[in-house]
């Protein structure tokens, strides 16, 4: 079964998919030679499904792994467009990217929407894991959660395990499974919370709070410092924070610095102009060459 989405003018499929690292964490898969991305979506009462997307003339393919009914087609559409930003308004961005002779090929190509998960709590959750160590071990870690708790597609995949599939996993799966190290009890905590009621990171998307008391409200899940909750901020939509780590300090030394050292108030300082929209240009700015 085949679903369209059309798309907004200016929306780029290839530049979203691979705007960051989340492409390569299952249950995503991305085909980088066919830019194809692949998805296990959760259709709730029923078997998840995988789909496969695609880019067409001012729309999204969609091609699902059986035939849905009406209530599942608006559930794989509703998913769709919340994980590739098509309802995202970036007018007001890319006007802006476009009076500066460095940052008009931003709307020119389309760039700025980041790939997320359907739901926030996948996003914490692979955050978390992103912290403080490598790639490949952020790796390691997603696909050990994963691969042991996540729904079953008909046809073997994974899917995202639910909230409450996470916290009915004991502390030790965590720590000895997944391999989460320090992580494994912020993990197994996060899960508790948000399946028992007690934590609403979904509400996050909609809240009316100011982004630096967001901000704080992240930051009082256990393992989300600085640089999590302004990641997690850009995926709800704010862009103030800049979430600086060693790569992309080390990228602005290279690109800004003549390749010296600069402390995090001049980065900083560079992209101030850019006012609430700064830590987006910044991501732009640092992941340009990735289409190149």
């Amino acid at each position: 079964m085949e679903i369209k989405i059309p798309t907004p003018s200016t929306f780029s499929f290839r530049r979203t998919i691979i705007s960051h690292g989340w492409c390569e964490l299952i249950p995503f898969e991305i085909d980088r030679d066919k830019w194809l991305l692949t998805r296990v979506i959760d259709l709730g009462s029923t078997f998840p499904i995988t789909v496969v997307l695609s880019s067409t003339s001012r729309a999204i393919k969609v091609t699902c792994s059986r035939n849905l009914n009406k209530r599942e087609t608006a559930r794989v559409e509703r998913d769709v467009r919340h994980i590739l930003r098509l309802d995202d308004d970036l007018g007001e961005f890319y006007a802006l990217m476009s009076a500066e002779a460095d940052f008009g090929w931003i709307g020119l190509q389309g760039a700025g929407r980041m790939l997320r998960s359907p739901t926030v709590f996948e996003d914490v959750v692979k955050m978390i894991c992103t912290t403080n160590c490598s790639w490949a071990l952020t790796l390691k870690m997603v696909t050990g959660i994963v691969q042991n708790l996540g729904p079953v597609t008909k046809q073997g995949r994974r899917g995202f395990p639910s909230a409450k599939a996470m916290a009915d996993a004991p502390l030790s799966f965590y720590a000895e499974t997944a391999r989460a190290g320090y992580r494994a009890p912020y993990l197994k905590e996060l899960a508790d919370r948000v399946a028992s009621g007690d934590l609403d990171v979904e509400g996050w998307l909609t809240s009316s709070l100011p982004t630096v008391d967001l901000q704080k409200q992240m930051k009082q899940v256990k393992g989300v410092g600085d640089y999590a909750a302004e990641n997690l901020l850009k995926l709800v939509g704010r862009y103030d924070g800049l979430a600086l780590d060693s790569w992309t300090r080390s990228k602005f030394f290279q690109l800004h610095n003549e390749g010296r050292k600069a402390s995090d108030k001049k980065i900083a300082r560079y992209y101030a102009r850019f006012k609430e929209w700064r830590g987006l240009a910044f991501w732009c700015d640092m992941t340009r060459d990735w289409m190149e």
